[in-house]
């Protein structure tokens, strides 16, 4: 599915807009007109691989557009949808012609849906739900196609609600009624009352009655949030149904969306501190914040479903269904208010989560060390969120530079080798990866780019000092993205350290720019018109592969609970493809003896080890309960199936308990900094009991200690010393 809002993006590298047009007069005064004009123009001359817009092109807008309006096909009627098929082979045209009639009439028909829709829900709520009929829904709506009249839409909606009062009604059937006569939910109090019990738990007859009246609610909140869209909002939907077909990182900013891409861009987050991406009816969270209150709290993950929002205690809104940037507009609030999130986790469990709204913390996304002790030997640990830098001001503070810093306080606290853990980094600042990368090879090539028709460029470390020679272990996961999958690859390449992750990293290997579209119309007098996020260049790593689509695939490749799920570039819609170019020239590093040997035993290591065992398991247990799409309205069975949830979490939570016999602790500078920040000392508390119970740091230590058995440097001195 199409992400919808600028911050629902995973932004990982942006480029100072640099594309340049020729002048071209845009004479029309029509807005949306102008609009279309501008931006297909764009497209046209500065995309990195520029689509033609032919039939095949019409095809692809036709169905994302259709797709983003309606995906859970409940508002528009097959008669609709013949009738818009007349215009699925014209679309190119009536881009290049400016021409908007498709958009108008799909626009304007969605309108009476919408109308018809209300009626109908209201309809389908008004009657109780048996929950005792076995009965099933399925949700991969891909599979299902548009219905022929309003009486079997009525059905489809009555089918959906039902699946959507399942869980109400499972937590109001156990609710205590003196519990529920306190609620914050007016509507319910009422219902409850018209009751002639008095004390215990709520009947089935009341828990069904409360769960239509929650669901009722929450839908007459969200059509009067519509009703208050304007025209230009569908619109800007329509623009990046277009725009995204050349690929899913290409993206038109409305001007508002644009105010709050710049806001995220320099790192002022206020929220909860996640970026979410719509997936057909679902809003899943795709990447946490560092340093959020989502990171701080610890309770949600990547690939987790929100499924309803609430207000501090008041009656939630289910948002399945509905558009992102709607979605986030019940999510997002001032710092200090609370949201209550229904969640379906990663395990399929469903819980309520409540977060405090809150301004990322930058400190938490900054570079931090641990030294690592195993026995009598000492290693050291920098964990690096993400390649940040002061774009006002590069020597103010940037990642490179405090990495190198970190480095050097763990050789003085004796360290004997080195993890650099990029898990979950979705990138950042080109240059901090190309300065980083000179911190553990002498000189040489680090990455290639290269623009449409040109040339490859090749950034180059030009530094001959080498801050770390020692051991170096990479550790990623399918979330490590761009920049962290330049550095991951370029030590790959050079055979500088030995990288320990996820089958393949994230996939992006893309860079944009950003270009607002009033820079480009010669006395605009509409005023602010936005900008758009261009594709124009592409990485490679210096053997000459992309890192585009396929990543870095690890050398000692460790399951995760994320292994079978989609996640990353190639789950995108129109990603660019993989390809190579000649390779830079460069020399591997020659520090270690048998490097594969090392990679061959901790290989070895990995699928012997009973833990990676169980993260194994729990992770195709994840994928199977994910692929499962048709589920039962039957409350007998969907009670089993939560019990058995419930079950297979518990079994899987064993993963938590795990013990590395790892020690960790703070370097001396910020053991200083404890006797005036408390605050500061409960979080590196925190984050060295995560890290003692990390299989993965465990391994990177049996590797370092291998590659310090064979390093040649030292195998030397031991040569001369005997």
């Amino acid at each position: 599915m199409k992400r919808n809002l600028a911050y629902a993006l995973i932004v990982m590298l942006v480029a100072v807009a640099s594309c340049s047009f020729t002048n071209k007069s845009f004479e029309t005064d029509d807005k949306d007109k102008l609009l279309l004009d501008l931006i297909t123009y764009v497209l046209e001359r500065g995309h990195y691989q520029p689509k033609d817009i032919d039939d095949d092109f019409s095809v692809h807008v036709f169905e994302g557009f259709l797709d983003i309006l309606d995906p859970t096909k409940r508002y528009f009627l097959e008669s609709d949808i013949q009738e818009f098929e007349k215009y699925k082979f014209q679309l190119d045209d009536q881009i290049k012609n400016t021409d908007i009639t498709f958009f108008d009439m799909v626009y304007q028909r969605l309108l009476k849906r919408m109308e018809d829709a209300k009626e109908i829900y209201k309809e389908v709520l008004d009657e109780p739900f048996d929950y005792s009929v076995d009965e099933t829904i399925e949700i991969n709506y891909d599979e299902q196609g548009y219905v022929a009249s309003r009486k079997d839409l009525k059905e489809r909606w009555r089918k959906q609600l039902k699946y959507a009062t399942l869980g109400t009604y499972d937590s109001k059937l156990n609710l205590n009624r003196d519990s529920a006569k306190t609620s914050t939910d007016a509507t319910e109090e009422v219902a409850f009352e018209d009751d002639n019990s008095t004390t215990g738990p709520l009947t089935p007859a009341q828990a069904e009655k409360a769960a239509r009246e929650s669901t009722k609610n929450t839908l007459d909140d969200y059509f009067d949030f519509v009703d208050d869209l304007e025209r230009k909002d569908w619109f800007v939907q329509y623009l990046n149904t277009i725009v995204e077909v050349f690929d899913p990182h290409t993206f038109y900013f409305a001007p508002d969306d644009k105010e709050k891409f710049d806001t995220s861009m320099s790192g002022k987050f206020e929220g909860i501190g996640a970026r979410l991406q719509k997936k057909k009816d679902q809003t899943k969270i795709v990447e946490i914040i560092s340093g959020g209150p989502v990171w701080r709290d610890q309770q949600l993950e990547v690939g987790d479903e929100i499924l309803k929002v609430g207000q501090n205690g008041e009656a939630p809104v289910d948002i399945v269904g509905m558009r992102l940037d709607d979605a986030i507009k019940f999510i997002k609030g001032p710092k200090g208010t609370v949201v209550d999130l229904t969640v379906r986790k990663v395990d399929g469990s469903l819980v309520v989560i409540s977060i405090t709204r809150d301004v990322v913390e930058l400190e938490e996304s900054y570079a931090k060390s641990a030294a690592v002790i195993k026995g009598n030997q000492k290693y050291g640990l920098i964990n690096l969120p993400k390649f940040y830098v002061d774009f006002e001001d590069y020597n103010e503070r940037n990642a490179a530079t405090d990495v190198a810093k970190e480095v050097e306080r763990l050789k003085e606290a004796g360290a004997e080798g080195l993890i650099l853990d990029l898990r979950d980094n979705g990138g950042g600042s080109l240059k901090t990866v190309v300065e980083m990368a000179g911190l553990f090879i002498k000189d040489g090539p680090i990455v290639q780019v290269r623009s449409t028709d040109k040339k490859p460029e090749v950034y180059n470390d030009k530094d001959e000092r080498i801050q770390w020679d020692g051991p170096l272990v990479i550790l990623v996961n399918e979330l490590s993205a761009s920049a962290s999958e330049i550095l991951a690859a370029a030590m790959q390449d050079y055979k500088r350290g030995v990288v320990i992750g996820s089958k393949q990293t994230f996939g992006k290997g893309t860079v944009q720019n950003v270009i607002p579209l009033e820079n480009i119309v010669r006395g605009n007098e509409h005023g602010d018109l936005g900008a758009i996020k261009l594709t124009t260049q592409k990485f490679y790593r210096i053997n000459g592969g992309s890192t585009q689509l396929e990543g870095v695939k690890s050398d000692v490749v460790v399951p995760d609970r994320y292994s079978y799920i989609d996640l990353g570039e190639r789950d995108q819609e129109n990603p660019l493809t993989w390809d190579k170019i000649s390779p830079a020239e460069y020399t591997p590093w020659d520090g270690y003896i048998d490097y594969e040997t090392t990679i061959a035993s901790s290989t070895k290591r990995m699928a012997q080890n009973n833990q990676i065992k169980l993260i194994e398991e729990n992770a195709q247990w994840i994928k199977k309960a994910q692929d499962e799409t048709v589920v039962s309205l039957k409350y007998e069975e969907y009670k089993k199936g939560l019990e058995l949830d419930k079950e297979k979490a518990k079994y899987f939570k064993t993963i938590s308990d795990y013990d590395s016999h790892l020690t960790f602790e703070s370097l001396q500078y910020e053991k200083e900094l404890f006797t005036q920040d408390s605050v500061l000392r409960e979080k590196r508390d925190r984050w060295h009991k995560d890290l003692a119970k990390d299989v993965y740091v465990e391994e990177a230590v049996n590797v370092l200690q291998d590659l310090k058995l064979n390093n040649i440097k030292n195998s030397k001195l031991a040569s001369v010393k005997g």
